[in-house]
């Protein structure tokens, strides 16, 4: 365990339930992410961004947009285990949830990109994703498409070109928007006592003491946001799993992919993950890096053996659910909206 996963897991064991409203590291969701100083956000960008996010034009095939993987309509993930890209093959790791990405510090399972602008130009090229050739056919396609010239123009002002940079900064810009506030459990931090059920106030109470907290806590319960204790680029990684060997590790192929050592090729980074966010965690199932596991309670369960080291009874798991039930926020309303003609 690191240093700073040590120090937080000891701090959370120091408060007792009257304490958890001002617990420091749990917090309500921020009014604004992070915004990047050479991205900074404007209403253009915002919609040009959305009509991208919309558009089957940036996939090879003209059949697949972000939001077919990534369902902002939905909980902003797909439902599947692992996604089949324009190019008709799948990946290897399960979509992820888009909604309150802007709060972490880095992007991807294996945390490989440091940005949302970096991920997106990954996702572009990728043959498992959007399938496009190349950079340069990415820009053409849009380039080439009615009205495109002139809204980039709009957006990002007179002399800057249509670039795959100013693609991906329109792309990351809609996606900063995409926040889900004002959760029952960010009411109770707030003060409202009232907001969360005795149920799901003995979950919390479990979710600190079983040491969930360790990883998960923070805005997003998925540790530090950017400017806390990390900066962007900088990511929160944990081992998973952690005890290695057990039936569920067998049963749902955890240890099969062994995620940040092959970005890095160091033996320290061997079954090394970012923490997932687990904001809207009850609605954006399957689970775990593969989608494996299908429910959440079964989701807790294999967390306790194999994270933990521990059996959770059925009244924990039915606890730290219904607690993990008052993490789902409010979703901004979405409209499909309307793209160039040709």
């Amino acid at each position: 365990m690191s240093r700073l996963l040590t120090i937080v897991a000891s701090s959370l064991m120091l408060f007792s339930t009257a304490a958890h409203a001002a617990f420091e590291p749990f917090q309500p969701l921020p009014a604004m992410p992070p915004i990047p100083s050479d991205n900074p956000q404007t209403s253009a960008k915002i919609e040009l961004g959305k009509q991208l996010y919309f558009d089957k034009r940036l996939s090879a095939t003209y059949t697949v947009s972000c939001n077919g993987c990534h369902n902002v309509m939905s909980a902003g993930d797909d439902g599947k285990a692992v996604s089949r890209g324009a190019l008709g093959l799948k990946g290897t790791r399960s979509a992820p949830t888009l909604y309150n990405v802007a709060y972490q510090t880095v992007y991807f399972w294996d945390g490989r990109a440091a940005s949302i602008e970096d991920a997106i130009k990954e996702h572009l090229v990728s043959p498992t994703e959007m399938g496009m050739k190349d950079k340069r056919a990415v820009v053409e396609r849009l380039w080439n498409t009615a009205d495109y010239p002139q809204r980039f123009a709009d957006a990002f002002g007179k002399g800057v070109p249509l670039s795959y940079e100013t693609i991906a900064q329109a792309l990351a810009s809609y996606i900063r928007t995409l926040r889900t506030p004002d959760s029952d459990f960010d009411r109770y931090l707030r003060g409202d006592k009232n907001a969360i059920s005795k149920q799901a106030k003995r979950g919390f109470d479990e979710f600190i003491e079983v040491g969930c907290a360790s990883c998960h806590f923070w805005v997003n319960l998925s540790g530090p946001v950017p400017g806390l204790a990390f900066q962007m680029g900088e990511g929160f990684y944990e081992l998973f799993p952690n005890y290695p060997g057990t039936k569920d590790e067998a049963r749902y192929q955890l240890a099969d992919d062994i995620g940040r050592y092959y970005v890095t090729k160091d033996e320290t980074d061997r079954r090394m993950w970012r923490v997932p966010v687990l904001r809207n965690v009850a609605l954006t199932a399957p689970y775990f890096h593969n989608g494996q596991v299908k429910t959440l309670e079964e989701a807790i369960r294999v967390m306790g053996t194999t994270q933990l080291g521990k059996t959770l009874s059925r009244e924990q798991l039915a606890d730290i659910a219904a607690f993990l039930h008052t993490v789902s926020g409010r979703f901004p309303e979405q409209r499909f909206p309307k793209l160039p003609s040709n």
